[in-house]
């Protein structure tokens, strides 16, 4: 396909799918640009949800849009763009997957998975102080170490469901999965996850309000010299038992 560049300035941004995608049928660049700014979080997501690694996705997901530039005449809008090039992207995230080990069946997978237990995380942070993005950060870290740690069948279909807030039915498109599947798994994954930060949380929280140290010296230094008062001071034992009467 030979690029093409369009004689009057477009607003890129401000087109719909169908009609980038007429644009990159005739070879625009600057249209399949946009459609990659347009695309690129959610298929990052995609592809790191398979691969599990940040390196590896920025990878697949390059390979995938070169791969989808040079077979986008062929691009009919039966499904939608983003589903497409999801699919796309999934190939090369899975040719990768098989390269690197075989992959473990979803069967006994779904068979290790016993424990029923939740912790429930906060789903949504408001203004915050320094110390509260910072709490923020390191639960973030917690969370997406937990994520990364779900089996690849359920990862994946949690990063569509959970983070990219995609519909049960675009999900099973995306991924050629029965609706049924797509609710399985997800619960499958929740499960496995609040499992995991459960046990994570368990040895974090053992360490938490750490009492040793300046604070533990301050305080027992406050209570000695309650117990040792100046001389000043009438000494404790000296103190009648009760107030004198009025």
């Amino acid at each position: 396909m030979s690029p093409v560049h369009t004689p009057l300035a477009v607003d890129y941004a401000a087109l719909d799918d169908a009609a980038l995608v007429a644009l990159v049928q005739r070879g625009d660049r600057d249209a399949f640009r946009q459609v990659m700014r347009r695309c690129n979080q959610r298929l990052f997501r995609v592809a790191r949800g398979v691969v599990n690694d940040d390196a590896e996705a920025e990878d697949v997901v390059q390979e995938a849009y070169v791969h989808a530039y040079e077979k986008i005449e062929g691009f009919r809008g039966e499904a939608s763009l983003l589903t497409w090039l999801t699919r796309i992207v999934l190939n090369a995230a899975y040719g990768r997957l098989r390269q690197r080990r075989a992959t473990v069946g979803v069967e006994q997978i779904e068979a290790a998975q016993h424990d029923e237990r939740v912790v429930v995380f906060p789903s949504r942070f408001g203004h915050e102080d320094p110390a509260a993005a910072a709490t923020r950060a390191q639960i973030r870290v917690l969370v997406e170490r937990a994520i990364d740690g779900l089996p690849e069948p359920f990862r994946v279909v949690f990063v569509l469901r959970e983070i990219e807030e995609c519909t049960v039915e675009e999900t099973a498109a995306a991924l050629d999965l029965r609706e049924e599947t797509v609710k399985t798994r997800l619960h499958r994954a929740r499960r496995q996850l609040r499992a995991a930060l459960r046990d994570t949380l368990a040895t974090t929280l053992t360490d938490a309000f750490p009492f040793l140290g300046s604070r533990c010296e301050r305080m027992t230094d406050e209570v000695l010299r309650r117990l040792d008062p100046s001389p000043a001071e009438p000494s404790r034992s000296h103190l009648p038992d009760s107030p004198p009467a009025i």
